[in-house]
């Protein structure tokens, strides 16, 4: 089968949005399904984007990748039709209360062999980080389901929320801390040891850290340069994206797309 050709600004709306929706439907529902209450509101929040994609294709002019331009809508439609609910928070903890620098204990990080207890032990991972996506603000959950879950680079997600980069980096970066503090809860505790290191050089190394999970990058220090606990902190971060982008694969519900594709036909 060949590749479908890429979509340009002159690519008819009839071929541009349903390849869109082939493409980006089931990761567009899974950012639907962090900010909609049900699964009918999610479905709707979906039908609408593309039904709003379909009647403005007209302007899109290729300044960003089709997918970035259709998730702008998707940002502006999310905003416009989530409502707050009953006691979602407005802000995030402070930094010093998202990580364990002065904690007795750290997370011991689970085998990667794959027996009943660690199989049993990674749904729960995944159902805690749901609950953490759930619970962070807004403003810091929508780049962090982009970035980890949809899957958007850090530079499309500044076009897409229309914010400067260092901006939209603070936000995701404290709510990936968010999600690594829910990832170390559900793993078992060991007795910590003090950091090897000052606070100075744990913070640098965390934001060095950061970087690599920002541009996709393997995170590599020499073993002496990364102490202990900052091992486990590194660790909790990894398995907390890991969880992340599982939840991104997931797929439409059954019908949605026909749904989908009928509604733009009678547009």
């Amino acid at each position: 089968m060949s590749k479908p050709k890429p979509i340009t600004p002159g690519t008819p709306r009839e071929t541009a949005i349903p390849q869109l929706l082939d493409t980006e439907g089931a990761k567009l529902f899974s950012l639907a399904g962090r900010f909609c209450g049900s699964k009918s509101e999610a479905e709707d929040m979906v039908q609408e984007v593309f039904l709003q994609a379909w009647r403005s294709w007209d302007k899109f002019e290729g300044r960003s990748a089709p997918g970035t331009w259709l998730y702008t809508i998707a940002a502006r439609t999310c905003q416009r039709m989530h409502r707050k609910k009953s006691g979602e928070p407005n802000k995030m903890e402070a930094l010093d209360e998202l990580l364990p620098l002065g904690s007795s204990r750290m997370a011991l990080l689970p085998s990667p062999d794959q027996g009943p207890l660690e199989f049993q032990l990674h749904k729960e991972q995944i159902e805690h980080i749901e609950g953490a996506i759930a619970a962070l603000p807004k403003d810091f959950r929508m780049p962090l389901v982009l970035k980890e879950v949809v899957g958007l680079s850090v530079q499309a997600l500044g076009q897409v929320l229309e914010l400067p980069l260092s901006t939209v980096k603070t936000r995701l970066h404290r709510a990936r801390l968010k999600l690594r503090l829910a990832m170390d809860t559900v793993l078992p505790q060991t007795e910590g040891v003090p950091p090897s290191y000052s606070r100075e050089v744990c913070l640098d190394l965390l934001a060095a850290k950061q970087k690599c999970l920002d541009e996709g990058l393997p995170f590599q220090f020499p073993d002496q340069m990364v102490c202990e606990r900052c091992e486990s902190v590194f660790g909790t971060m990894d398995l907390a994206q890991a969880a992340c982008e599982e939840i991104g694969q997931g797929i439409l519900p059954e019908g949605l797309q026909g749904h989908i594709l009928g509604r733009l036909a009678g547009s």
